[in-house]
């Protein structure tokens, strides 16, 4: 064990006190990186963060025993009760995954209809787990989805379940009738890109549109925009929301976050007048997200990764890495030294949206 985890260990067995619910809830969502692997994960770190919210969709649930044991450390921590329940495992090969709900019994209460979607058109790698709530401050419902879209070696492999979302956003409408709907998850996909168009005109839109939410090697520094919730102003009453800095609240370095918690930073929207638990988030309320301004989720030819240059239509890994060595660039146009990519190409690429500056 290095001496940065052992101070991190350190740090997590003294954490503060319980927080308290409020009125009105907290919804987050957070990638958790194999829960349930034997991979040293700090459960009372997950938990820390975990306990600003109050109604958790989780992906990457390796097993159903660490969602419980997760749920006990948030009794531990909060001195209140928890709830959880996890999908079935899902995935095409020997490699699959679960999701989880989990929520504070003192503001939320499952009501129905807990069940991993069809897929009639089998365009889910993981198809996603739904289920219905209540806050049982206002009795008003909300159905959510978590989702987490396959990564593949692309853009154009995520591109297929990303449009598909457009048919579960539909179906919930049926299933759950009178609820507000809610799309949450890890998408591999910024919310500015071509692919969510289906959804937009169904009247969903994405509640965070700037920053980034996926931990790079380098302390203090966020990658992609690649977690995010899809919902229908006017049917969810969203105050704001926001991205939680939690390497910052655990006192611990990303090398040491991303090996013992999660290469993720969890992600939430409060409902009404709700306050979010956490110390140090960067957090937006909704007249600030609707006020215009720069998106910082776009991507710089000359600074990006090669896995945010990856976003971008006709590019993939082997041509981001050619992108990263023919730096500097001048304009997307100057994008055809790069073989394999014309004129027709760059004129998607510049179509995308994507790329700063363009």
């Amino acid at each position: 064990m290095s001496s940065k985890t052992v101070i991190a260990c350190a740090l997590l067995t003294t954490m503060a006190a319980p927080s308290i619910a409020n009125a009105d809830i907290t919804i987050g969502s957070w990638n958790l990186k194999h829960l349930g692997w034997n991979n040293g994960k700090r459960l009372d770190g997950v938990a820390e963060i975990a306990k600003g919210g109050d109604l958790w969709a989780l992906e990457e649930v390796m097993g159903e025993e660490a969602v419980t044991q997760l749920e006990h450390e948030l009794e531990k921590q909060t001195g209140e009760k928890w709830s959880s329940m996890a999908s079935h495992e899902v995935g095409r090969s020997s490699y699959r995954e679960s999701y989880a709900f989990m929520w504070r019994d003192s503001a939320v209460e499952y009501t129905k209809g807990a069940v991993v979607y069809l897929d009639p058109g089998d365009l889910f790698a993981r198809e996603p787990y739904l289920a219905e709530f209540r806050d049982r401050e206002s009795g008003d419902t909300v159905a959510m989805a978590a989702v987490h879209i396959v990564y593949g070696d692309g853009r154009s492999d995520r591109t297929p379940e990303i449009r598909e979302l457009v048919s579960i956003w539909d179906w919930m409408r049926e299933v759950y009738p009178g609820s507000a709907r809610l799309i949450a998850g890890d998408f591999n996909m910024p919310p500015i890109d071509n692919a969510w168009q289906s959804l937009r005109e169904a009247g969903a839109s994405p509640a965070i549109t700037r920053g980034a939410t996926t931990l790079s090697e380098t302390d203090g520094k966020y990658a992609s925009l690649y977690d995010n919730f899809w919902y229908k102003p006017g049917e969810l009453d969203v105050s704001g929301n926001g991205i939680v800095h939690y390497p910052k609240m655990l006192g611990i370095d990303h090398a040491t976050a991303r090996s013992i918690v999660s290469d993720h930073a969890p992600i939430y929207l409060t409902i009404g007048q709700d306050q979010a638990g956490f110390e140090d988030s960067e957090h937006v309320a909704v007249g600030d997200v609707n006020s215009g301004g720069s998106d910082s989720s776009c991507i710089d030819l000359d600074t990006a990764s090669a896995r945010a240059l990856d976003q971008l239509p006709n590019v993939g890994p082997a041509r981001a890495k050619d992108i990263i060595a023919g730096r500097p660039w001048n304009s997307v146009n100057d994008l055809t030294r790069i073989n394999g990519i014309g004129s027709a190409r760059v004129q998607e690429i510049e179509a995308s949206g994507l790329v700063c500056g363009v």
